[in-house]
């Protein structure tokens, strides 16, 4: 049976494997979150196999701690069979709760094992108020994990709507650069997709800024999409009073010594705070040395992330994309051997000793950088070993910073520390009737549970047994999970027992107690996966004319579309106020073109204003990026809607349910299938609800950071950055030459989209004969004619006029769908 939850707030700590649920434990989680092999966000951390689940949880609840269990990836159409079995396993071995990422997942957990618990993953992508009350419609959940760019003004809004769902947020760990659940970079770039666990971190990458076709000289600053790491510890009270009721700790890749040192950091901190709420007696509040400990387990970099509000310099500086520690000053002498630094006085200097392992920062390539362990210090003097530490002086001068990377006697007492620590174990109070006389056996009994001595009680002849005897020898209940409440002694005369015997019958009634206990923790239900699938008939799979629709970034490639005759025509401008202007564009030339006009891909708390301008600017349709677009025009049965890739529909589980809730036209088939899993897909969902990308730029990195104010401005926000974005053309160029196009959208959100287009056009005869009849095209920065030129060899190649070799020798596009090859292979 699930733990009942309390009125305190939840510190909800990672575990990648049994030694990281040890530290948890140890240093006062309230729960952990983990996975198992298969359906989970963290495929390289060690996770717990499925034989350990049943012992895992019943260590967990042995000790008053929750388990949650993480199946938050995308699941594909022939999964989802394997991912039932795996419900009904986390049902068996009492899981807590379930963290998911897919609606279908979310749907069919809920119905077969109801006594589980659902918690939309942040790869959800919930960002505002009208997102979670969409969940809330199509079926409540225990808990919403909000997406990590929010601020704690944001989160405040939550609360002033009607909303019911607990929140949790990440207080603590890496940021990644992009939205959780909105991230194709490792699937555009080398097959390895985020959605399925298999993040390849491009984001800490080395990247080059090329504006207008010039590369720009940014010195040291190369990891331009690499955010330093998140420590809320600081805004703890803020947020208990903004009512977030978990707290969550990044780090399931981490060690044991991590987990273990920032658990015991967040738990001082969240005791402190509600102890000053509540206006119980204070506790220690964090200090000095605690953040020491925050920063050395392991550290980009800490910052308050988005929490504190927008300032993309201060998160995301460039500099490095690994691990670094605490800054402990600027080199003013260097000989061969040993270094002094300068220390501004104002700055507490984190603690220097023999055998501190640090990094020496001179901007260059970090590939390249030094480090090494130091040898002895004297007075103001760091000496290194000249033949042993690896260190060639004659690259290090004044000016270099010196960071502190490792601390072997921290991490010595860290590790000391959850090794040795006997966590509390959750006591049942037990509330014991002692009866018997002379001549009789004693009995014990408690909570339906009634055991005997083997041998009859006796007269005493000096010393009764009295109350105080039997509550020692009774009370003695060591690690069991059990504690003596109260003893009602009901002996009759004068008794006198063995004290051994009064030892056994204690061992009897704890091992019948435990023997009581249900083998089966949680119910399931007689639910399939095969109830939710969507109903199929014979004329789903009948071929027929097939349909092109044409994504367009700009009026020229409107006005492209508009001359070919396209039917269907989707506007995805930065600025939605071009979107009256895209209207009048197709009623001036007297085209029968319905226009479909974009939501942003990112509603935040606050920003419905976007979706009330797209509406006034009488649109025939609206493509839906994101839940808070879904509920915002659940009701508009007027317009065509059509729910974009974003979605992640993968599955017909999500097909249906974002159909059916949302009143979609149609669905856009996930950018994370390929071509197997596109055609699994259609076999089992009505064909006219799908429509699938055939060309596009795949769009890698869709992420809150703004490069163009990071790096082209000396601003924070869009209030005094001087919209760069608005007047150069910017790409990225990755490792190996490839330049990929930067666009920002009307809410300063910036998209890094694959700078090769990719086509699925070999695959199209295939697609159609399994009854797909809606396709699109996607443009990005092509003019006029160029855009002309494609449209039109797509046209011809849906119209049978060419193939898709002609096609391919005219657009010049890499052939993939879904799941491309590229610049990580």
């Amino acid at each position: 049976m699930s733990l009942p939850f309390d009125n305190e707030p939840e510190l909800l700590s990672p575990a990648g494997n049994w030694d990281c649920a040890r530290a948890a434990v140890a240093a006062g989680a309230n729960a952990i979150f983990f996975g198992l092999p298969k359906f989970n966000a963290r495929l390289r951390a060690d996770n717990f196999s499925e034989e350990d689940l049943p012992e895992l949880m019943e260590y967990l609840h042995k000790h008053g701690v929750k388990g949650f269990i993480a199946m938050n990836t995308l699941i594909f159409t022939e999964e989802i069979e394997a991912a039932e079995q795996q419900l009904r396993l986390i049902a068996a071995a009492g899981g807590d709760a379930l963290i998911i990422q897919d609606l279908g997942l979310a749907k069919m957990a809920r119905a077969i094992a109801p006594d589980v618990e659902l918690h939309a993953s942040t790869q959800m992508t919930i960002t505002s108020p009208e997102g979670l009350s969409f969940l809330e419609t199509i079926f409540p959940m225990e808990r919403a994990v909000l997406s990590r760019e929010l601020s704690l003004g944001e989160i405040e809004r939550f609360a002033s709507v009607d909303v019911k769902t607990p929140l949790e947020v990440f207080v603590h760990g890496a940021l990644c650069v992009a939205y959780s659940g909105q991230c194709l970079t490792s699937e555009s770039l080398g097959q390895r997709s985020a959605n399925r666990g298999e993040c390849a971190q491009a984001c800490r990458m080395p990247y080059e800024l090329v504006v207008d076709g010039e590369t720009k000289d940014m010195g040291e600053h190369r990891y331009l999409l690499s955010p330093q790491d998140l420590a809320a510890v600081d805004l703890i009270p803020g947020l208990i009073k903004a009512g977030v009721k978990s707290f969550k700790i990044e780090g399931r890749l981490k060690t044991p010594e991590y987990v273990a040192a920032v658990t015991r950091v967040y738990r001082k901190a969240i005791d402190a705070a509600m102890a000053q709420t509540t206006g119980t007696e204070a506790l220690p509040p964090v200090t000095a040395t605690d953040k020491y400990e925050l920063e050395m387990t392991f550290s980009r970099g800490l910052t308050t992330g988005w929490l504190a509000g927008t300032n993309h310099p201060y998160l995301t500086h460039g500099k490095f994309g690994k691990k670094r520690g605490p800054f402990l000053g600027t080199i003013i002498e260097a000989q061969n051997g040993w270094i002094r630094l300068d220390v501004p006085p104002s700055r507490q200097t984190p603690p220097l000793k023999a055998g501190d392992g640090v990094v020496f920062d001179a901007g260059e390539n970090r590939d390249l950088e030094q480090g090494a362990a130091i040898w002895k210090i004297e007075n103001d003097r760091i000496i290194f070993h000249r033949n042993f530490s690896g260190i060639n002086f004659d690259r290090i001068r004044p000016g270099v910073t010196l960071y502190k990377t490792s601390d072997p006697a921290l991490e010595s007492s860290i590790r000391k520390f959850w090794q040795t620590a006997k966590p509390a174990i959750k006591k049942t109070p037990l509330d014991l009737t002692v009866t018997g006389c002379p001549g009789q056996p004693l009995s014990v009994s408690t909570n339906g549970v009634e055991c005997k001595t083997a041998v009859d009680l006796s007269e005493a002849q000096n010393r009764p047994l009295a109350t105080e005897t039997l509550i020692a020898q009774l009370s003695r209940l060591g690690d069991t999970p059990y504690a003596l409440n109260s003893l009602d002694n009901r002996l009759v005369g004068d008794c006198h027992l063995a004290i051994s015997a009064l030892n056994q019958v204690r061992r009897d009634l704890v091992a019948a107690l435990e023997a009581k206990k249900p083998t089966v923790k949680v119910r399931q239900t007689n639910a399939t996966a095969k109830d939710f699938l969507p109903a199929l008939t014979e004329t789903e799979r009948t071929v027929s004319t097939p349909a092109l629709s044409v994504l367009t970034r700009s009026l020229p490639q409107l006005e492209a579309a508009l001359e070919s005759g396209v039917g269907q025509i989707y506007c995805d401008f930065e600025d939605p106020r071009r979107y009256k202007d895209a209207i009048a564009m197709r009623d001036s030339s007297g085209a029968e073109s319905a226009i479909i006009l974009a939501t942003p891909r990112i509603i935040k708390t606050g920003e419905t204003g976007y979706l009330k301008l797209i509406e006034r600017a009488g649109p025939d349709g609206l493509l839906l990026r994101n839940l808070a677009a879904l509920h915002h025009y659940r009701d508009r049965t007027d317009l065509i809607k059509i729910g974009d890739f974003s979605l992640n529909a993968a599955n017909p589980l999500t097909a249906k349910i974002l159909k059916e809730s949302a009143n979609l036209d149609r669905l856009t088939i996930s950018y994370d299938l390929n071509i197997t899993q596109v055609l699994q897909l259609i076999a089992k969902t009505p064909a006219n609800w799908l429509e699938l990308t055939l060309h596009q730029h795949m769009p890698m990195f869709h992420m809150e950071h703004c490069v163009f104010c990071t790096f082209l401005s000396s601003g924070t926000t869009y209030k005094d950055c001087g919209r760069p974005c608005e007047k150069h053309a910017v790409h990225l160029r990755d490792r190996v030459g490839q330049l990929h196009r930067l666009q920002a959208d009307v809410g300063c959100r910036n998209t890094l989209f694959n700078g090769r287009a990719q086509t699925g056009a070999r695959f199209f005869h295939q697609l159609l004969s399994s009854g797909l009849k809606n396709y699109r095209i996607e443009l990005l920065d092509e003019d006029r004619e160029d855009a002309i030129s494609t449209i039109q060899a797509y046209q011809d190649l849906l119209a049978g006029r060419i193939t898709a070799d002609q096609l391919l020798d005219e657009i010049h596009a890499t052939e993939k769908l879904g799941v491309t090859e590229g610049t990580l292979v």
